[in-house]
């Protein structure tokens, strides 16, 4: 593991770069305790702090984990899928909020995404996931629900969706889409949408799933992504009149 103390880069981030590459490598495995920070310092050539900075980035990607006592350090940790899912999240929700994201360009992203999901979860969802649909489905239908609650149970019902396909692969590539993006995209629209007609489509999602016809499921959030996609406009265009 190397760095380039005349590289303008951050010292620290450079070492936690060093030992991420390890570790992706496979040269640090799971569970493997990492050399003290003091050994750190003397292999870098740098500072305790310096190398107690890198560690805390690592720990911060839950890369690593700390244990304290004689048997103590910092190990490589075992990454779960939760664990990522966070992460996920987190990154996609600052992507957009900063405007690094056109919201089309994340539509377009969020529903081919679930639209890959739309055969696995016709083939493999289960009636726990169905419940949760109708459940989500019955309280979108409230006419009392106020815009933060139907957002909410927006979110829930997508999930649902994806957690059918019963693929961790996907429902981790999706934890940004569903619960950054879906989010951003109700915030956006709410004011102009339709509850009937989105309660109209995730019904129609939901029979599909149950009839174990993907196909009609794919078709359903074609007609969303669409739907979502012409609110967005909608309100833009309608933002930009009253300035």
């Amino acid at each position: 593991m190397k760095i380039d103390p005349a590289s303008k880069s951050d010292l620290s981030a450079q070492i936690a770069a060093a030992i991420r590459d390890a570790i992706m490598q496979g040269d640090l495995i799971v569970d493997e305790r990492l050399p003290s920070e003091s050994e750190l310092a003397d292999q870098f050539r740098v500072s305790r702090p310096t190398v107690r900075e890198a560690l805390k980035r690592l720990a911060a990607q839950s890369l690593i984990r700390t244990q304290r006592g004689a048997s103590g350090g910092a190990f490589v940790n075992r990454l779960s899928y939760p664990d990522a899912y966070a992460q996920q999240i987190t990154t996609s929700t600052l992507l957009l909020s900063m405007n690094a994201v056109r919201f089309d360009t994340a539509c377009e992203a969020r529903y081919a995404l679930e639209r890959a999901c739309a055969g696995l979860a016709a083939e493999r969802r289960s009636p726990d996931h169905l419940a949760t649909m109708r459940a989500e489905i019955h309280r979108q239908s409230q006419p009392g629900l106020s815009d933060e609650a139907f957002c909410a149970s927006d979110v829930a019902f997508h999930r649902a969706l994806v957690d059918a396909a019963k693929n961790p692969v996907l429902s981790y590539q999706l934890a940004g889409a569903v619960e950054a993006m879906q989010p951003l995209m109700n915030i956006i629209t709410f004011t102009a949408r339709s509850r009937e007609r989105i309660v109209t489509l995730h019904t129609r999602i939901a029979d599909a799933l149950e009839a174990r016809d993907g196909r009609s499921v794919d078709l359903s959030l074609r007609e969303l992504a669409d739907y979502t996609v012409s609110l967005a406009d909608r309100v833009m265009q309608h933002r930009k009149q009253a300035s």
